[in-house]
């Protein structure tokens, strides 16, 4: 379980395919706080740290489907990666609750800078799951955002200073895909309302 709340953004450094998988080494100022077999979400979707094959380095590796489902599948070399430790039982809940559990990709449509923040909109496949609400949270690259507009088939948010130096929504480009997951109370309500009678 996660929060939303970045931590850090790494760097990565190599794509290692195996197979159908892939190892993805990441260069990370918080690799030497994390272990073996730990969970961290990686632009929202959540791995498992399995090697540190060097100092300030770490591997997490992504199945066929994962790649396919999530814009990990569109990493190269030297991209950036929004990354955050799962949720320590205890902690303050800053964002909102988040799975790393990518529901779909959106594409990047629209982006301008309003006044300082930036507004960023995004469009996705129509799902009976992929609900936004104005004013309620949804999951991009990771990032727990506030959503402004809500239709069926995209939504748009609205993202401070702070939030777009501190993540990789500084790098992202109108036709860019991001990684959304839908907030799960919305997809459990979804689900109820929309069962076969």
């Amino acid at each position: 379980m996660f929060t939303g709340i970045i931590e850090s953004v790494g760097t990565i450094a190599t794509l290692q395919p195996e197979g159908t998988n892939v190892h993805i080494h990441v260069d990370s100022s918080i690799t030497d706080e994390l272990k073996i077999d730990q969970s961290i979400a990686h632009n929202g979707v959540c791995l498992t740290v399995v090697d540190f094959p060097q100092p300030g380095r770490y591997v997490v590796t992504a199945i066929r489907e994962t790649l396919d489902k999530s814009n990990l599948g569109d990493l190269k070399d030297g991209d950036t990666v929004n990354l955050e430790r799962c949720l320590k039982a205890g902690d303050r809940l800053d964002g909102h609750m988040v799975q790393g559990h990518v529901d779909t990709t959106a594409v990047c449509e629209e982006i301008r800078e309003e006044n300082g923040s930036w507004y960023f909109r995004f469009s996705h496949e129509e799902g009976p799951h992929f609900i936004t609400v104005e004013k309620g949270s949804v999951c991009v690259n990771g990032i727990s955002l506030t959503v402004v507009d809500a239709h069926p088939k995209g939504f748009s948010v609205a993202i401070i200073p702070y939030t777009y130096e501190h993540t990789n929504l500084k790098e992202l480009l109108v036709g860019d895909r991001i990684n959304v997951e839908f907030d799960i109370l919305g997809k459990y309500i979804a689900r109820l309302t929309n069962k076969p009678q």
